[in-house]
């Protein structure tokens, strides 16, 4: 028996979120059935954070107790051939047996994805929210920055799973810009319920110029969810990475044929 840790991507469109639910079909469910497949008994899967219906990951980590003997490289290669091409497990490692995905994670990062060109996107509304409207970068930097450090988000939030407190700390907030993209990145020591996707739909109100950036503070000085803008749709939301005081996934990828990648160029005499 041995505790493995697991950095793990899927497509959240086609799944219930990351959590099992009796009837709906998730992440955690899929990985725990290739699992049964593999080894042959009953394992429970847990992750760092509980995605969304809809809400993708580029990187959940999550950690499971099992029995084999099937070595880290060749488990995480059975593994991902009993899995649905819309998981994938990108690294495996054992771990020390008390790592918890969730308890020990200090930060969390996600990314909501904004096409913002003319007409929608070919790709659909599942993997990107689409705003064919102007957006004014400087107004929502302007508000993004009032989200910075520890505040109650209670306003920022819908409701979900009871939590023992609402306070949590953002400890950045930046924008990659592109011609027809936009990217919102947010990195906290934890999230409440929609509270990303309730920062983004706000803030791309601030940038339609709908609202004022001051209208985050407002809401962060005790006003209600009725001041900020919608919730954004789940598609454009993406678990980039989870944070730990340990380094996790250090080793280098094995292949039989060595790791993939792109050759340099030679630089011929």
């Amino acid at each position: 028996m041995r505790n493995v840790r697991l950095l793990v991507s899927y497509d959240g469109s086609q799944y219930f979120g990351w959590q099992r639910q009796d009837g709906f079909d998730s992440v955690q469910q899929r990985i725990e059935e290739a699992l049964h497949a593999l080894i042959g008994t009953r394992v429970s899967v847990q992750g760092a954070g509980r995605t969304d219906t809809g809400v993708h990951a580029l990187g959940q980590v999550a950690h499971v107790h099992l029995e084999t003997r099937l070595d880290d490289g060749h488990l995480l290669r059975a593994l991902n051939a009993h899995l649905p091409s819309s998981v994938v497990v990108r690294k495996l490692e054992t771990c020390r047996e008390d790592f918890h995905a969730r308890f020990a994670a200090v930060s969390k990062r996600y990314v909501y994805v904004i096409a913002t060109t003319r007409f929608a996107p070919p790709f659909g509304a599942a993997h990107a929210h689409w705003c064919p409207y102007a957006l004014d970068l400087a107004r929502m930097r302007a508000a993004a920055g009032l989200l910075l450090g520890s505040h109650d988000f209670k306003p920022f939030s819908s409701t979900g799973s009871p939590r023992g407190t609402s306070v949590r700390t953002v400890q950045r907030v930046h924008f990659h810009a592109r011609r027809d993209r936009l990217a919102i990145f947010v990195q906290a020591n934890g999230f409440l319920y929609n509270m990303v996707r309730t920062i983004a739909g706000t803030l791309i109100d601030v940038g339609r110029g709908r609202l004022d950036p001051s209208i985050v503070a407002r809401a962060l000085a005790g006003g209600s969810r009725d001041l900020l803008g919608p919730t954004a749709p789940p598609g454009g939301l993406y678990l980039v990475s989870v944070q730990y005081e340990e380094r996790a996934f250090a080793r280098p990828d094995a292949a039989p044929h060595g790791a993939p990648g792109v050759f340099p160029k030679l630089l011929l005499p």
